[in-house]
């Protein structure tokens, strides 16, 4: 017979461990990286946050976001390290981040692929006559301002590449698919990813869809390569694009641009002051987006 102090030890074995390996259950290992995440971000912006509040300190939205999301950078990436080497029992780059000859072809890849699309998207838009009074910031702003500003909107959109796609395509897909499989890694992740940005300004029922579709996308580039360059490569590409090149609001954040212009209605398919994430607009995109990746990887270009 079996003892109730066996008992009781199989039942919890079998609730916090895996039954493939001497490790936490998934779910466990992803609630105590969201905790560490969360410690370290309040550990990080502590002391940020005091010395901002001392007076003469900048007011730049730009470089608020670049502080904000530099905290980001070492909380997200000493969680997601210290998760998979104490919690996962994995080297950090099973991750898919191995430092190969791959690696700045396919962020150079995703950047372009993701370009492609946004100005696939932003055509459509001015040949249905949804844009108007474009035009040029550098008309009436200095070069000095213009560099300034590109490369300040660069350098936070590579830290939000990497600190999304770390987390989300990295880490949360990767660990809920070693407890059940792929496909639900892909999709449970991309749901994830879309309630993160439920809190942007102007977020709606239909942008939080569109940024679960993103994550789908994104979801590609690790699959089809099983690394997360190609992915980090998409988001800052989009994001840059999106933002600084087309004039569009980056899933609700309005910041530096190089081109201005007026979006009208209609919202729907526009996504309004939530940029193209919000609206029916980004469907095209991303499927070129998609189509672009499928022959990236096929082909001989990234061998």
């Amino acid at each position: 017979m079996i003892s109730p102090s066996s008992f009781r030890q199989s039942y919890l074995s079998r609730i916090f461990l895996s039954s493939q390996e001497n490790r936490l259950r998934a779910g466990w290992r992803l609630l105590l990286q969201t905790f560490l995440l969360f410690l370290l971000l309040g550990c990080f912006s502590l002391p940020i946050g005091i010395f901002l509040a001392k007076p003469a300190k900048t007011n730049s939205d730009q470089l608020m976001m670049l502080i904000s999301e530099g905290v980001s950078f070492f909380a997200i990436t000493a969680s997601v390290f210290l998760a998979r080497r104490k919690l996962d029992n994995r080297p950090i780059q099973s991750l898919g981040l191995n430092f190969s000859k791959k690696l700045v072809p396919d962020l150079l890849a995703g950047f372009l692929i993701a370009s492609l699309s946004l100005a696939f998207i932003f055509s459509l838009e001015y040949l249905l006559g949804w844009v108007g009074n474009f035009s040029f910031t550098w008309n009436v702003q200095s070069p000095e301002s213009e560099i300034f500003g590109t490369l300040l909107a660069l350098s936070i959109f590579i830290l939000v590449g990497w600190n999304e796609e770390l987390l989300s395509r990295g880490y949360h897909l990767q660990a809920i698919t070693s407890g059940t499989n792929l496909p639900a890694g892909v999709l449970i992740s991309s749901v994830i990813f879309g309630v993160l940005h439920l809190f942007n300004p102007n977020a709606t029922l239909i942008s939080s869809i569109g940024i679960f579709l993103a994550g789908l996308f994104l979801s590609i580039g690790y699959i089809r390569t099983r690394q997360l360059w190609l992915s980090i490569g998409l988001h800052i590409g989009w994001n840059f694009s999106e933002g600084v090149l087309f004039g569009f609001p980056v899933s609700g954040w309005n910041g530096f641009q190089l081109t201005k212009a007026a979006i009208s209605r209609p919202v729907l398919w526009t996504g309004g002051a939530f940029g193209p994430e919000g609206g029916l607009i980004l469907l095209p995109g991303l499927l070129l987006g998609a189509l672009l990746i499928y022959l990236y990887t096929l082909t001989g270009f990234r061998n």
